[in-house]
């Protein structure tokens, strides 16, 4: 297929505006995107909005005029255009224009609505649908875009891959044919490509339909479709007819009929959209290249958006097998910019340019080129001219000199990589296309690479030595990677040098919330949360960090303080830290960094956050392990994913949520242990430090609002616990030692009972007398396993820093005493011990003295019960964490035993009131019976302490929720088993209290063996019941006549077997089994929950009074004073909140990260060294080593197979050379012609492949001219004929060279002076001029010397250039022009010169028009009586001109010759004088050229400063030089 492929651009893009949607985009696994229109509320809303869009805007092409060309088999005329004559309207028909007038399709043809489009199923095939519409060839390619964004709803892709090739049906290697379809599925499906075809079914078209197909085949409905775009003519396509609808088809049944189309061709099944060209005629290929052309250029300028960073979609240009025409596409492609993959094997050109892309251009000749085509075009080489196969020669040179464009896939070479990979590298290659200011495009290369999430390639290919990469420059890029949720381009840009406090401050972090992901539960919170704050329409929405800290409070917990805290408008205070002004000052003052308000504390934090709420597991692992606060952050993240859990409607996403939280949890755990076995004291510190990134909390109370209970259950953590269960007291001391001090306190002061102060000053004794051996030991239960860990014995005082001479002061009678009693153990035994005589008071008045007068008992239980309600009102309002009451109440109540208290406490009071009322005396004491029951219930919280007790308790509780499911099962059979009894024996029972007890009483009794009498009509005794009922002692008797039972006893009793079957058998043994299930289930874990609820009775106590019920009314009074009264602050919770100084905080913290890193070093080995990590890559060495014995393999073969080539290629050679020598002696006489023997000669040559891998370094440097032969002459239509390398030289005989002869009209400079001779527009007429003389005003000699004079015209001394005639250029013969070279240093903002390469840098002053793309030197041809070049008085003033020309006097001549010119003709160029001029230092002559600059930066010519450099977009003639202005100044070039 010919066509002309769209140039890329480079990656200097304007950002584009990011689009508030009427739809949403949904992103699917493979890359294809939807568009889901928000206005199309159902099917047919849709058709209707696409048939009107489409009628207003999509036209297509028809023939109105009539003119007969040939007749059909049946008689029928046909017309110029290709349709019969029937197929036009009557207007076509019956026009008047004479006959004679010739047919052109661009007068004869005109627009009118398109009649086809829709959905297009294929009949018989695949139920895939696709989408198609009839366009005229004049259709403007933005039109198309919309029809492909806006109707068929794409979204913009990443990438184009416009697939040519031939379109002929052809054969593939079955191992080259697996490649390309895995290939192209692999780069459509990463990079969510366009694929764009031909769209038929045939030749390069029906392999991608394969390809396509394969992949519909083998992938899930997630997975989404690969669009394929079929751009084809109308007119070629066969069974067209069935698509023609003016109200459109959805869908449209299209037969595939491959026996039947003859010179047409059907569509391709398993494309996803077509556009089907149309220009009026029938049976004319190659209609849609232009407008195909058009199309991909358009969708190569705009610009796609990744993570909000805009670049111009890059297009590549894969090249499968192909003719004549796919050349011309490979050719005009190159000139574009495009680059092209060519795939070696595929067959014919691909094959023909693929064996000497690797030559040097000077062994690219003709004959090697016609034995390349002899080999893979055997059938067709016949028919090819030789002007054509000169043509060939000449563009494959000039596309194997374009080696940055063109790649070549080779199977034995690529075989490790997929082509995927190798169009990524083909157009990071073409990237390499410098811009105009001389720098490496890497930014777009980068760009690329992140957007195809190839961070193989960008480790590879981008981030070498060649570039020194700075923080800054990688900004763009990580924001990019971060939302587009690409966690291995995070890493290395963060291995690579972007330092995330650098890159991350308020307006970045604002922005990445803005990019938000959609899909998440948290984008809905926040957009809830700029709902409730202000109004707002979808298209102006702005979440800001106070959004943020609203959502995270929500999620985190009311506990912490905001993350991010606004004080004034526009301005955050980071993590609660409110920075005074004079620090943010001296900030700016001394650090220059940013306004301090943009300054984000914690970045890594920020970034962990901002992943999590987005579930990027792989982006907040990363985070995570970069961030320094790892243990409460790892902590937080499992909070915050449960929370999120909570409000996920998907259950797949809800179960990835709670594992990855349950994976922060252990991450945790894992880093917390890391510590402890290093360190006991610094990890216990590590528990209870303040956090001040993490809104002031600490990591157990983040474990406990996350209900972390493997956190909990720890080893460091119990020990903690255990020490401040037991306070200042040793926690070597036992239950009967405490009791005893209890019930006697003298003890206190003996060695029954040791405090931790006394164990510290012994252990500091021993460690001075070298005694090792007094250093204690402790007993930790972990997992239901004891293990003694030897530690140094240090007080929870040493965990809040306490001096180091209040560590060794031995305690006083009375700090003994203090210390004893406040402690939360003896806290604990006291209140036990309270209880339980508590219960004994109320057991007591309840059974021996409630009297109608409370007694002074009574009393005393009343008081104790207050006692015990003004405790239960402290927990909730007394509030010293700040957390509010609100909050308090909702955490209280969620408490199991705070219920019971609750409910035992109202019961009382409910009770009390009534026995308080004579009537209802017996009533309250009832209630109080009962009540007393709940305390006691209450009784089992003691025993929640204790190891053996407190896990069977959590069974227990456990096992009454398996009840009330059992209890519901249980209340079916018995409610249908006494209502089917009941109503079968007793008629009309309207006694509610009988019906009880014989519906639900007795059945349920029935389960526990006492089984009904009543059922047996045997048992029947009149006297044990009432007849009618009337007696409400006695039940009501059965139905009987005559004291003779009539119900029938049969099928009671069957009922009743059936039911003692279900409950005795079935429903019991399910609750056993239930209860089995759940003792198993809950074995494993109720180790971990009472370690867990033992923290919040420890917590509980740790804050008590030491007082117990009753007496703790003293200490609720004393805490009143004190708040009320002396409004001191409360104490609660300070030894659970250890507030660090800076420096020991940032120490602890750094010891953390080291100890994280352990921990992930030793979680990596144990990976690696895991049997699955071993099969892998025992299986990946398999794999590399099969493939390497195969490629070496495949190449032994190829070597053999070529030195068979060239044996039997010299055999015929010599064949050659002996029929000649018997021919010579033949004619000379010697012998006749019948006795001369025969030779065979093979006249089809073997294939003359060259070996790209023996083949050197070559050299692309031409020793001719090769701008003055590109086949198209600049700025205009004219094409030379083609010369290649080997012709340029007159001495080259080239029968064949017939260059066209061309004048300009038009020059490209207006002179102010008439031209020294008139132009002359044929190639017959000759000037009357001298040449190889001064003539006139003209200096017609050459640099060179006198120059050939051929028919009256000069002959260009360098060569052919396939031109005849003066060009653009002024006259004939030698141009002389004039090039100042205006340099200076390169220095930067210090003035010091910038060095590359430990060489100097160049700047030199050139000239851009706005109309061209390349620069120039501000120089050209001088006319006569000019000193300078038109280009130079154009932007220099007379001032300066006449400066510069003294300069010029005292200049160095570094070039005096002939210029590579493309203006160059067989009888005009271009000879140059170039001359430097360079400022060594800026003088007023420097400054004047900057003004001159500044003033030309709005004007058509510009007139700027430039980088010497190899890689400038500058006019190729002019790089040699400043080559070698680089050189005299032994500068970087």
């Amino acid at each position: 297929m010919n066509r002309v492929t769209p140039d890329i651009q480079d990656g200097h893009t304007k950002k584009k505006k990011r689009i508030a949607s009427a739809g949403l985009l949904a992103q699917t696994k493979s890359g294809m995107y939807y568009k889901i229109n928000s206005q199309l509320t159902s099917s047919s809303d849709e058709k209707n909005y696409i048939r009107s869009w489409i009628q207003e805007r999509i036209r297509k092409s028809e023939c109105i005029y009539h003119k007969k060309k040939d007749e059909t088999e049946s008689g029928k005329q046909v017309c110029a255009c290709g349709h019969e004559k029937e197929e036009h309207s009557f207007v076509a028909q019956n026009h008047g224009f004479h006959q004679d007038l010739p047919w052109d399709v661009t007068k004869h043809t005109k627009e009118v609505p398109t009649d086809a489009y829709g959905d297009l199923t294929f009949t018989g095939l695949t139920q895939n649908v696709s989408k198609y519409i009839r366009v005229s060839s004049k259709t403007p390619p933005e039109v198309l875009y919309k029809l492909m964004t806006e109707c068929w709803r794409l979204k913009v892709p990443n990438l184009l891959i416009s697939v040519t090739g031939g379109a002929k049906n052809f054969n593939m290697k079955p191992k080259l044919k697996d490649i390309f379809r895995r290939g192209l599925i692999k780069a459509a499906q990463s990079t969510g490509a366009w694929i764009i075809t031909g769209g038929s079914h045939a030749g390069v078209m029906k392999h991608v339909g394969e390809a396509i197909r394969d992949y519909n085949m083998s992938s899930s409905p997630k997975e989404g479709k690969i669009v394929v775009i079929g751009i084809a003519t109308w007119g070629t396509v066969y069974n067209r007819k069935s698509l023609i609808s003016e109200e459109g088809m959805f869908p449209a049944e299209y037969k595939l009929d491959e026996e039947n189309q003859g010179r047409l061709s059907c569509l391709n099944n398993n494309h996803s959209h077509f556009i089907l060209v149309d220009d009026g005629t029938h049976g004319r290929y190659g209609v849609e290249i232009p407008l195909r052309t058009r199309l991909e250029k358009l969708i190569s300028h705009q610009v796609m958006e990744d993570g909000g960073v805009g670049i111009n979609i890059p297009i590549v240009c894969l090249v499968l097998e192909g003719g004549p025409g796919t050349l011309d596409t490979i050719f005009n492609a190159m000139l574009n910019g495009t680059p092209c993959v060519v795939i070696q094997g595929s067959g014919r050109v691909a094959d023909v340019i693929a064996n000497v892309a690797n030559l040097p251009i000077s062994q690219i000749t003709i004959a090697c080129i016609q034995k390349q085509l002899k080999i893979f075009f055997e059938e067709e080489f016949a028919t090819f001219s030789d002007n054509k196969i000169i043509e060939w020669t000449k563009k494959i040179q000039d596309i194997v000199r374009q080696q940055q464009l063109l790649t070549i896939f080779r199977v034995e070479k690529h075989s490790n990589q997929d082509i995927d990979t190798v169009i990524l590298h083909a157009l990071l290659k073409a990237a390499r296309c410098h811009d105009s200011l001389g720098r490496e495009n890497w930014d777009h290369q980068l760009k690329l690479a992140v957007a195809w999430n190839r961070v193989d390639v960008a480790r590879t290919m981008i981030f070498t030595d060649e570039r020194q990469w700075k923080s800054s420059d990688l900004h763009d890029s990580m924001t990019t990677a971060l939302v587009s949720d690409k966690p291995e381009f995070v890493k290395l840009f963060l291995d690579q040098a972007v330092n995330v406090k650098d890159y991350l401050n308020q307006k970045t972090l604002t922005n990445l919330y803005n990019n938000f992901s959609t899909s998440s539960q948290a984008y809905g919170m926040l957009v809830k949360q700029v709902k409730e704050e202000s109004k707002y329409s979808e298209s102006n929405l702005e979440i800001c960090l106070r959004h943020v800290s609203c959502v995270l409070k929500n999620l985190l917990g009311d506990f912490i303080k905001p993350l991010y805290h606004t004080t004034k408008k526009g301005q955050i205070n980071i993590a609660g830290i409110y920075i005074k002004a004079i620090s943010l000052f001296s900030r700016r003052k001394h650090r220059h960094s940013p306004q301090p308000e943009n300054i984000l504390e914690e970045p890594t934090r920020d970034l962990f956050i901002w992943a999590l709420l987005q579930n990027r597991k792989e982006l907040a692992n990363l985070m995570w392990e970069q961030s320094q606060d790892c243990i409460i952050a790892a902590l937080a993240a499992s909070k915050i994913m449960k929370e999120l859990a909570k409000i996920e409607d998907d259950t797949d996403i809800l179960e990835e949520m709670l594992s990855l939280a349950n994976e922060y949890e252990e991450k945790a755990i894992g880093v917390l242990n890391e510590c402890y076995r290093k360190d006991e004291e610094k990890a216990q510190k590590l528990l209870v430090r303040v956090s001040r990134c993490w809104g002031y909390t600490t990591c157990v109370r983040f474990a406990i609002e996350a209900d972390n209970k493997k956190f909990i259950a720890q080893t460091g953590v119990q020990a903690f616990l255990t020490r401040v269960w037991f306070g200042e007291i040793s926690v070597e001391t036992r239950t009967w030692q405490l009791l005893m001090c209890i019930l006697c306190l003298p003890l206190i002061y003996t060695n029954l009972i040791s405090f931790r102060s006394d164990e510290q000053i012994r252990n500091t004794e021993n460690e001075q007398n070298g005694d090792l051996s007094m250093v204690t030991t402790e007993t930790v239960e972990n997992n239901g396993n004891k293990s003694t860990v030897v530690t140094r014995s240090f007080s929870e005082a040493q965990l809040i820093s306490v001096p180091d001479n209040e560590k060794l002061t031995a305690l006083t009678c009375i700090q003994r005493m203090s210390a004893f009693f406040s402690a939360p153990v003896v806290i604990f035994y006291l209140n036990a011990v309270s209880y339980i005589g508590f219960l004994w008071l109320f057991a007591y008045v309840l059974m021996m003295d409630f009297q109608n007068l409370p007694s002074w008992t009574e009393y005393l239980l009343y008081v104790w019960v207050f006692s015990l309600v003004c405790e239960e009102i402290k927990q909730v309002a007394y509030n010293p964490t700040g957390s509010g009451v609100y909050k308090k109440a909702e955490i209280y109540i969620s408490d199991l035993w705070n219920k019971m208290d609750l409910l035992g406490l109202t019961v009382f009071i409910v009770g009390l009131i009534c026995r308080l009322i004579p009537a209802t005396f017996y009533a309250g004491r009832v209630i109080l019976s009962m009540d007393f029951i709940i305390f006691c219930v209450r009784l089992m919280y003691i025993f929640t302490v204790n190891k053996t007790l407190g896990p069977k308790l959590i069974i227990v509780t456990r096992m009454i929720k398996d009840i009330f499911f059992f209890l519901f099962l249980l209340a079916v059979w018995v409610v249908s088993f006494g209502v089917a009894k009941q109503a079968i024996l007793i008629h009309n029972e309207k006694r509610l209290k009988w019906i009880f007890r014989d519906v639900i009483y007795m059945p349920y009794l029935t389960m526990f063996g006492q089984l009904p009498t009543d059922v047996d009509g045997n048992n029947f005794d009149a006297t044990k019941c009432s007849q009618n009922g009337t007696d409400d002692t006695l039940p009501k008797c059965v139905e009987n006549v005559s004291n003779t039972p009539i119900f029938p006893e049969w099928l009671t009793m069957i009922l009743l077997c059936v039911y003692l079957l279900f409950i005795n058998i079935l429903l019991l043994n399910l609750l056993i089994a239930m209860f089995n299930y759940t003792f198993q289930l809950v074995q494993e874990q109720t180790d971990t929950i009472w370690k867990f609820q033992r923290f919040g009775l420890i917590e509980e106590y740790h804050g008590r009074s030491t007082l117990p019920p009753p007496f703790i009314l003293l200490s609720h009074v004393v805490l009143i004073v004190k708040r009320l009264i002396c409004c001191r602050p409360p104490t609660r919770y300070k030894r659970f909140k250890n507030e660090l100084l800076k420096t020991e905080d940032d120490d602890l913290l750094i010891w953390e990260t080291f100890m994280k890193d352990n921990y992930l070093a030793s979680l990596h080995q144990n990976t690696k060294q895991s049997t699955d990590h071993q099969i892998k890559y025992m299986s990946k060495n398999v794999s590399r080593i099969a493939e390497t014995l195969q490629i070496h393999h495949d190449s032994r073969g190829g070597t053999t197979e070529q030195r068979l080539v060239h044996l039997e290629e010299q055999v015929n050679q010599s064949s050659i050379a002996l029929n000649w020598i018997i021919n010579a002696l033949v004619e000379k006489g010697f012998g006749s012609k019948n006795q001369a023997p025969s030779i065979a000669i093979k006249t089809n040559n073997v294939s003359a492949e060259a070996d790209s891998s023996e083949v050197g370094d070559k050299d692309d440097t031409s020793q001719y001219h090769i701008n003055a032969r590109n086949l198209q002459y600049p700025d205009s239509n004219v094409y030379r004929f083609p010369v290649p390398d080997e012709k340029v030289p007159w001495e080259v005989e080239f029968k064949e060279y017939n260059p066209p002869f061309y004048p300009s009209q038009n020059l490209p400079v207006q002179s102010t002076v008439e031209l020294p001779q008139p132009r002359i527009h044929s190639a017959t007429a000759r000037p009357a001029v001298n040449y190889n003389t001064v003539d006139g005003s003209v200096d017609r000699r050459s640099n060179y010397g006198p120059y050939k004079i051929q028919d009256g015209l000069p002959v260009n001394p360098f060569g052919r250039t396939g031109l005849k005639g003066q060009g653009h250029l002024y006259w004939f013969g030698p141009n002389i022009s004039l090039d100042p070279v205006i340099t200076r240093w390169k220095r930067g903002s210090d003035g010091v010169v910038l060095k590359k390469k430990q060489k100097k840098m160049l700047e030199f002053l050139s000239t851009k028009r706005s109309a061209s793309e390349h620069s120039s030197l501000p120089g050209g041809v001088l006319f006569p009586g000019d000193t300078f070049p038109k280009r130079i008085t154009q932007v220099l003033n007379a001032k300066l001109r006449e400066a510069i020309a003294e300069k010029l006097k005292q200049g160095r001549e570094v070039y005096k010759g002939y210029i590579d010119d493309g203006r160059n003709t067989d009888n005009a160029w271009v000879e140059t004088t170039a001359i430097n001029i360079h400022f060594d230092v800026d003088d007023d002559l420097m400054r004047q050229l900057n003004k001159a600059c500044s003033q030309t930066a709005s004007s058509e010519t510009v007139l700027r400063w430039q980088l010497v450099d190899q890689n400038i977009t500058i006019h190729e003639s002019h790089k040699p030089i400043l080559q070698k202005v680089s050189a005299l100044h032994e500068a970087y070039y």
